[in-house]
């Protein structure tokens, strides 16, 4: 049987498939992987560990004699560089996103740059310190430029972990187009500053996703995927209605391909942004932290009533607990709340748990208010465009309560939960998909499941 493996590798949890030629999964396996600290302490990726464990999970995929490996790709997280010399030798760790950015090398960068507001339209990038991964290469040419200089090649993450196997290297645009502030998204090219900062020579040629390089053995291998990116891949191959996808995970992100206007900067203050398809099509997005705020809340919850951690996957949605929490939401209202400032705070965070008489009213109160939170973002991306659909995947599409209440909230649209065997690892099989298989696409690769307003 012949087969494609994808790496996906996400932040926390790294995960390989198999996929056969009618793209179902064949093989998988996952794991999470102890993280290091940099130089400052501050925990990030071993990449060391990393890299053992894809090796050894391709020695272990080529001993099983019932599969053909044709094909090799990867789907990773985005904001992430790595930094290498010419031998291919890593010189830094991999600095996590989420490390505080100095604020005077901010002040700096933007001052030089025509200030934050200018930049961020022309880069489709709100100002995000470190998730702008073109600002941690900035960070390194200037607060250690000994080390920079040895610098042959600054790679993203997916573009890494190709160059071990085809010791090639590339850049790719789903990672350079999402959140980087290296994209001029006006002029579709790389912004001035990338090559008058000396960092232009730095990055490798880009690659187009769509093909690959072979390696011994006759295998094709692909560049890699920025994850967000190569999710929306099935969806756009399905379907040629406008549409919006949800993506839900740690952040959900609504991403509307369908939807080219121009990023204004009120847009950016509230998270919105723009990503590049692998066909070089802008997709505008806008991000909103809501799987992180659901973990944090029901860590909260469980401790507060004595349940277990995963107690709200047995919570059902029940409309008589809504409208009657409802009446109680519209008592305590304030005209005076500006709508926008519920998008930066969910306004569960200040409620105060022992107004609630049990668990299952509790978890619906913070399903209402992520989801207060969930229609201005998705909103933001939908704004004038033609889209008559809402695809949901992710760990909120096999939530009910979340669901019926999106349905409820966009009664001008079909609403659907989407499930498919791993969007971003799909998508980065269905990219080289001309390179190693055959057979067509078929057009039943996603699941839906309608949900009523």
């Amino acid at each position: 049987m012949n087969v494609v493996a994808i790496f996906d590798i996400g932040k926390t949890n790294k995960k390989v498939f198999l996929f056969n030629e009618n793209y179902q999964i064949v093989w998988e396996k996952s794991v999470i992987l102890p993280e290091t600290v940099d130089e400052d302490g501050f925990p990030c990726e071993d990449i060391a560990e990393l890299k053992n464990w894809i090796v050894y999970r391709l020695s272990e995929m080529q001993a099983l004699k019932e599969y053909v490996l044709k094909a090799i790709n990867f789907s990773t997280y985005g904001a992430s560089f790595i930094y290498v010399d010419e031998e291919g030798n890593t010189l830094t760790p991999l600095y996590n996103y989420l490390k505080p950015y100095p604020e005077t090398l901010k002040k700096k960068f933007y001052d030089k740059y025509k200030g934050e507001e200018a930049f961020a339209l022309k880069t489709a990038s709100p100002v995000l310190g470190s998730l702008n991964s073109g600002m941690q290469i900035y960070r390194l040419k200037e607060e250690n430029p000994e080390l920079f200089a040895k610098v042959t090649y600054c790679l993203h993450l997916p573009q890494y972990l190709s160059s071990l196997l085809t010791q090639k290297y590339f850049a790719d645009i789903t990672s350079i187009g999402c959140h980087t502030n290296l994209w001029n998204f006006k002029k579709m090219k790389y912004h001035k500053w990338v090559k008058k900062e000396n960092i232009a020579a730095k990055i490798p040629p880009i690659h187009y996703a769509e093909d690959t390089i072979k390696i011994v053995g006759d295998i094709a291998v692909g560049a890699g995927l920025h994850d967000s990116s190569s999710a929306i891949i099935p969806y756009t191959i399905n379907f040629t209605e406008p549409f919006v996808l949800l993506s839900t995970g740690t952040w959900s992100i609504s991403m509307n391909p369908f939807n080219d206007t121009p990023l204004t900067f009120e847009e950016l203050k509230y998270d919105c942004l723009c990503y590049l398809q692998y066909k070089e099509k802008p997709v505008k997005a806008a991000r909103l932290f809501a799987g992180n705020e659901h973990e944090v809340q029901t860590k909260k919850l469980a401790g507060h009533f004595g349940v277990s951690l995963d107690k709200y996957k047995e919570v059902a949605f029940n409309k008589e607990i809504i409208s009657k929490l409802r009446e109680i939401n519209l008592k305590n209202y304030s005209s005076k709340v500006d709508k926008y400032k519920i998008l930066r705070e969910s306004p569960f965070a200040k409620r105060n748990l022992s107004d609630f008489k049990n668990y299952e009213i509790a978890y619906h109160q913070l399903i209402l208010d992520i989801i207060a939170q969930q229609i201005l973002s998705t909103q933001l991306v939908i704004h004038n465009s033609p889209v008559k659909k809402v695809f949901v995947d992710g760990g909120f599409s096999k939530n009910t309560i979340f669901m019926n209440l999106l349905a409820e909230a966009f009664p001008e649209m079909e609403v659907y939960a989407a499930s498919m065997a791993q969007a971003s690892a799909l998508g980065a099989a269905l990219a080289i998909h001309k390179n190693w298989n055959p057979k067509p696409i078929q057009n039943d690769l996603i699941d839906l499941k309608f949900y009523k307003h």
